[in-house]
């Protein structure tokens, strides 16, 4: 009995709320300014804990279901991965002006050498029946006076595990762009104290985005492998909103021949 009181107390409290706003926005046009502008920090206040409410309730609610690591894999994959910016909520969600070295969660980093950034940042909810990833990151860019724009995702340590030059790492991507781009990506490889690059365009006009980095035309030093990276490099970004609505990196042997 209490808990049913007591839903029916809120939903009668949410009434009169919505009621007393509805009122309010029909009298927006009419207050003297001080009103508005109290009315206005409070509906401001009201608007962002909403947002966050309607952010974490859309993303349980919706397909796929955060927490979901679905993926689609070659065969032999002995690793995979999905960093978290599709596959968890991260804060904060988005970014205006975004400054290069800028983090996006705890893995990756923008990098970028404008001297005034009109570059954002926001996490999306993955809401399509073709969505394996919960999340996607969109990038919106506008003018850009750069020469570069690039997104830095971070392995975790475990990709380097038993990693020799029999191995091919392969980096899937689900992209959509609002006018046509060229998109790089670049393996990085640290073994003691040198590094190996790798790069590959990402083949945007295929069905199947992705690019594959066979190891065996590098120099690695499979007994001090530490760190692997991956550097997703925009090419002429201006003037343009990119969705990367999925990315994931797998590893598996190369066939022997």
């Amino acid at each position: 009995m209490p808990g049913r009181v007591r839903r029916l107390l809120e939903r009668r409290i949410n009434r009169i709320t919505l009621a007393r706003w509805a009122r309010r926005g029909k009298d927006a046009s009419s207050l003297d300014l001080e009103n508005l502008r109290d009315l206005r920090h409070q509906a401001r206040k009201l608007r962002s804990k909403l947002d966050d409410f309607l952010f974490t309730a859309d993303g349980r609610l919706a397909l796929p279901l955060i927490g979901s690591n679905a993926m689609q894999l070659p065969l032999y994959t002995d690793w995979s991965y999905r960093p978290e910016i599709w596959r968890g909520p991260i804060q904060p969600r988005g970014q205006a002006s975004v400054q290069t070295k800028t983090p996006i969660g705890s893995e990756a980093m923008i990098f970028h050498d404008c001297r005034v950034s009109e570059l954002t940042y926001r996490q999306l909810r993955n809401v399509s029946q073709t969505d394996l990833a919960p999340f996607g990151l969109g990038l919106d860019v506008f003018r850009f006076d750069g020469s570069f724009l690039s997104l830095s995702i971070d392995l975790p340590n475990d990709v380097c595990d038993g990693l020799g030059k029999r191995h091919i790492i392969r980096l899937d991507c689900s992209v959509d762009a609002e006018s046509p781009i060229e998109i790089f990506a670049r393996l990085n490889v640290k073994h003691g104290p040198n590094n190996d690059e790798m790069v590959r365009e990402l083949p945007l006009s295929s069905d199947e985005v992705f690019v594959e980095f066979d190891l065996a035309y590098t120099n690695l030093d499979e007994k001090r492998v530490e760190k692997l990276w991956v550097d997703l490099i925009f090419e002429g970004p201006q003037m343009n909103q990119i969705v990367l609505r999925d990315v994931t990196l797998s590893r598996r042997p190369r066939a022997q021949m």
